[in-house]
């Protein structure tokens, strides 16, 4: 009871008054401009595929901020709940962002401190340099990634990026790429001296902390404080035989097993060290495990957006679009277009392009595929109806499932350039 009535109080009182701190809002920038940047190019990609500007930047930018502002109160929560103390937390976080920023050049997703956490971790175990308690910075991690499972539970879906995709047979499916990153601001525990609210930590659990300070003395009556932090978490994934609500959803049960899985191995790894570089090793190879899974079970699986046989199938929507008003969704299958029957993308093109004024579109809606009509005035048959849909059987390509960063597209070009 005393938790509840003291401690989490406290750690929302502090977690507010960081907003007031320059120096705490100049990382928090810092942070938010690398995250934009990543949204930026998603937009860019999303403008790509639809063929004009979906205008999604600010509002991704701005929804990510303030969901990762939410998740990071959570996280701060449960940092002093579960007691991980963090020894040196401005050197810590500072490693971690300048390795995410170097690691996001290879490739977007490595933005995330999984990747960061093991690498400093296997480091300072290999040559002791950086000096950092490793158990502290696995433990940050994997409760890092348990907030950012409930993130993508609620979120994850949202701002999903269409994409296309080619099955074993070469036929081109549709998709999506799942891609979320969020700032994360944090209230941290850190070893404040003996003065330092003395009282309010020392009633804390038996138990408590679970991860160590690393420091001599008695760590349940030390003197600590709270420090701020910024961190950043990233996610990506691909939706082909799931919708992105319902792979966004076991994205997060899957992160959820792996962040606590990380966190047992850092606190266990305190009694029995020769298990630290297997915490270490399983930081970022977890974590590209969930990914690789993730990625089987969806190329592995009935596509959800694949050709329909009765119409053309839409893969995604812009909402507020001349299609949104209409009632036309993702996945539903467009059957004709101003009288016109349309069996593939071409079709549908020349239809549009043949009417102006009031424009009438059958198509099939929802899981249950039931006949719907959707009526609308369009003035200029050269505004788009806002649609993307998925190519006809006839068509074949393949593309990647996985884009890579600048540096490794610089790299591969180089490369290139030398073997000719």
């Amino acid at each position: 009871m005393y938790l509840l009535t003291d401690v989490v109080p406290l750690v929302i009182k502090s977690y507010f008054l960081l907003f007031l701190d320059p120096g705490f809002l100049l990382l928090m920038a810092v942070v938010i401009a690398l995250i934009f940047m990543q949204y930026r190019r998603s937009e860019s990609v999303r403008a790509s595929m639809f063929g004009i500007k979906t205008r999604r930047l600010w509002r991704d930018s701005l929804s990510a901020t303030l969901l990762g502002i939410a998740g990071g109160l959570g996280g701060s929560i449960l940092i002093v709940l579960a007691g991980l103390p963090l020894t040196g937390s401005g050197t810590i976080f500072v490693l971690l962002l300048i390795i995410a920023a170097l690691l996001m050049l290879i490739n977007p997703r490595f933005i995330c401190f999984a990747y960061a956490g093991g690498i400093i971790s296997l480091a300072s175990i290999v040559t002791g340099w950086p000096p950092v308690n490793i158990y502290q910075v696995l433990a940050l991690v994997a409760l890092l990634h348990l907030v950012e499972s409930v993130l993508i539970f609620f979120s994850g879906h949202l701002g999903a990026v269409p994409a296309f995709f080619g099955d074993a047979s070469g036929r081109v499916v549709g998709g999506f790429t799942l891609q979320k990153f969020w700032p994360i601001p944090l209230v941290a525990l850190t070893l404040g001296g003996y003065p330092d609210l003395p009282d309010l930590f020392g009633r804390m659990p038996q138990w408590w902390p679970l991860i160590k300070p690393g420091t001599a003395g008695d760590h349940l009556n030390a003197g600590y404080a709270l420090v701020a932090v910024v961190a950043g978490l990233g996610y990506g994934d691909l939706a082909i035989a799931r919708t992105p609500w319902e792979k966004s959803k076991l994205s997060a049960f899957c992160l959820a097993i792996y962040s606590t899985t990380l966190f047992f191995l850092a606190a266990v790894s305190q009694s029995f060290t020769f298990l630290a570089p297997v915490a270490a090793l399983f930081s970022p190879l977890g974590h590209e495990l969930v990914i690789y899974i993730g990625k089987k079970i969806e190329l592995a699986g009935r596509p959800a957006f694949a050709p329909s046989d009765r119409g053309v199938r839409v893969l995604d929507v812009i909402p507020d679009s001349v299609a949104w008003h209409m009632g036309i969704r993702s996945g539903d299958v467009l059957i004709t277009v101003g009288g016109m029957p349309v069996r593939d993308r071409w079709e549908l093109k020349y239809a549009l392009e043949a009417v102006s004024g009031s424009l009438e579109i059958e198509f099939l809606h929802g899981p249950g595929q039931v006949y719907s009509r959707g009526l609308a005035f369009r003035p200029d048959i050269k505004r788009s109806l806002g649609v993307l849909v998925v190519p006809g059987e006839s068509e074949r390509a393949r593309v990647e499932t996985s884009t890579p960063g600048r540096l490794y597209r610089a790299v591969l070009r180089l490369w290139q350039k030398n073997k000719r």
